[in-house]
């Protein structure tokens, strides 16, 4: 018969069983085997990662081969048929060099063309954003046919290219529409040719511009204003400030990231602009009317001359232009505006 010390002692020394501080001792299986461990947390965490990345290649790589496809691979050829002086039918095998770029960075007419893209830019900000503003903060106020007269404003952005240069051109011809009204309110001093004359025919086209793509400026400018909390100004109104205070100093601020992002899309659209040049003035009749322009010149020098090798690298040249112009835009104008929009807020 065993002792009570001796039982004591059995149990202390069992497995499973509590010890004598009090807790309880690691249970061994039966079979003598450790226990089966869980996956680590590590490896979950990788199987997971690479879940995401198929999920977000699934996602993304659609859009991702379009953008492959009709983008990158453009400029791409482009570039390298640049570098030759191509007609356009079998293979490239003229291998020129850079002496197409050399051509192009040496030519007048395209450094008129260049400047005429650039006057045009200038221009748009000049004579539409003001405008545009106006129209915005008037149609901002409650007044009566208010959507009537916004849909008035929009209606020249929708027109397609082709109907308005044809439209204007008929208009502004000699013996048009426009000469036709001033000789009969008897301003027939003023009759000119709006589209032939050099120093007339660049603010001809100005005008056009600014009728077409006003509307766009006024539609943006408008959602940025509905998007300014009114609190805002009624605060500043009971405090005592002017309606056109709390505009300089509370409103235009508050718009100053879509009045950033529209100069962004004007700039860039001028930078390329062909359709309404080309429909109005032609091949020929631009570049002597003094309006021709980057895109315009491509056209006619590449393609109407039989040259796609030469109108390949003034493609490229278009490109890399427009790409440090968005760049540096970015870089010194849309940084603050974008700083947090990827990573949350974190600089």
């Amino acid at each position: 018969m065993a002792s009570v010390r001796d039982i004591s002692h059995t149990t202390a020394d069992t497995p499973g069983t509590p010890d004598a501080e009090g807790g309880d001792a690691q249970a061994t299986p039966p079979s003598g085997r450790p226990p089966r461990r869980g996956r680590a947390p590590g490896r979950r965490a990788r199987g997971a990662g690479w879940g995401s990345r198929l999920e977000l290649l699934i996602l993304i790589g659609p859009a991702l081969i379009v953008f492959v496809a009709f983008v990158i691979f453009p400029v791409v050829m482009a570039a390298y048929y640049g570098f030759f002086s191509w007609s356009g039918f079998g293979p490239a095998v003229d291998f020129v060099g850079l002496r197409n770029y050399i051509v192009i960075l040496t030519d007048p007419a395209f450094h008129e063309a260049l400047g005429h893209n650039v006057f045009i830019a200038i221009m748009s900000l000049v004579l539409q954003g003001p405008v545009a503003l106006g129209l915005a903060l008037l149609l901002n106020r409650k007044m009566r046919f208010q959507s009537a007269i916004r849909v008035l404003i929009f209606v020249p952005y929708v027109i397609s290219e082709v109907v308005v240069g044809i439209g204007w051109s008929l208009m502004l011809q000699s013996n048009g529409a426009l000469n036709g009204l001033l000789e009969r309110v008897g301003l027939g001093a003023l009759a000119t040719d709006w589209l032939s004359d050099p120093s007339i025919a660049i603010w001809t086209l100005m005008v056009i511009i600014t009728w077409k793509y006003v509307g766009f400026a006024t539609i943006l400018f408008l959602a940025g204003l509905q998007g300014i909390p009114g609190e805002l100004a009624e605060a500043a109104a009971i405090d005592g400030a002017s309606y056109w205070q709390i505009q300089r100093h509370i409103v235009l601020p508050l718009l100053g990231p879509t009045v950033r992002i529209w100069a962004f899309l004007s700039i860039i659209g001028s930078l390329q602009l062909f359709d309404l040049v080309w429909i109005i003035w032609g091949q020929y009749v631009a570049s002597t009317a003094g309006t021709s322009t980057m895109a315009t010149y491509m056209v006619a020098n590449g393609r109407n001359a039989g040259s796609f090798g030469y109108g390949s690298a003034v493609a490229v040249v278009m490109f890399l232009i427009s790409l440090a112009v968005a760049l540096l835009y970015q870089r010194f104008l849309l940084r603050r505006d974008t700083a947090g929009a990827i990573t949350g807020g974190k600089a």
